[in-house]
């Protein structure tokens, strides 16, 4: 198993502030991992960090991509995207008031770049490019049972088919990794079960990297191969769940204020 992200040493500082305190960590391919902590650990400062929302005060973060290693420290969040590394937020980010399918389709056209003249005139590979790109998105909707919501406005979805629409964008970017921040919030049980199901279609139908903040540890445990655990902007441990279950500091830190 190789590994596609590799973080060193990583240090955010907000005046005097250490939000992230010399974290290092590595993601490989293929894998699900999770990043979990107290409120107010650094979790959402990291996923900001990786994925160019904010510039590291210090540290390293490399992507090792088809075109070979790349640093990442500090590159613009739409070129971070451009390699393959895509994110979701805590709080659902979708064109409310543009259709199921045309949210899919914006995502998409990131891949497809069509000639100023082609765009232009309308020629016939214009044409061929979009029913192609709609036929995919499509697809991808029908994967993940979306396929009768096309053309809902994103707004009028049930919480959670939001959720799950948001995920599905982001997919139709085609990432090397998907960050997913805090999915399960403000889901009931019958939903966050439904989000665990999908979690795991990814991993088996895309083969991409995932790494998930998330406090709801049920999920965590049933999903994650791995865990990090963030405490006060610093890692506190790495391991399995089994290991992650049994470590004395995580209980004292966070596992044992859900007891």
């Amino acid at each position: 198993m190789s590994t596609i992200l590799k973080v060193d040493d990583l240090v955010k500082n907000f005046g005097g502030l250490a939000a992230v305190s010399n974290v290092s960590m590595q993601l490989n391919d293929d894998e699900l991992v999770a990043l979990i902590g107290p409120n107010g650990a650094g979790k959402t400062t990291v996923f900001n960090l990786l994925t160019g929302v904010i510039v590291p005060s210090s540290g390293a973060i490399t992507f090792n991509g088809p075109n070979g290693t790349v640093p990442i420290n500090g590159m613009k969040p739409y070129k971070v995207a451009d390699l393959g590394l895509t994110r979701t937020f805590q709080n659902i980010r979708l064109f409310k008031n543009l259709s199921v399918i045309d949210n899919v389709l914006i995502a998409m056209t990131s891949h497809y770049k069509e000639g100023f003249i082609q765009s232009v005139f309308r020629l016939p590979t214009y044409y061929k490019t979009e029913a192609r790109i709609r036929q995919e998105a499509i697809d991808l909707l029908k994967i993940f049972d979306l396929q009768d919501d096309i053309d809902v406005l994103a707004k009028n979805l049930p919480y959670g088919i939001q959720r799950r629409l948001e995920i599905v964008r982001g997919l139709a970017m085609k990432p090397k990794i998907l960050f997913l921040d805090e999915p399960a919030a403000g889901m009931n049980p019958e939903e966050t079960a439904d989000l665990t199901r999908l979690i795991r279609q990814i991993q088996r139908e895309f083969h991409i990297t995932v790494l998930l903040i998330e406090h709801d540890m049920s999920l965590v445990m049933n999903l994650a191969e791995r865990i990090y655990v963030l405490d006060h902007g610093s890692l506190l441990a790495e391991g399995t769940p089994d290991e992650i279950q049994q470590n004395d500091a995580v209980i004292k830190a966070y596992l044992g204020e859900e007891a």
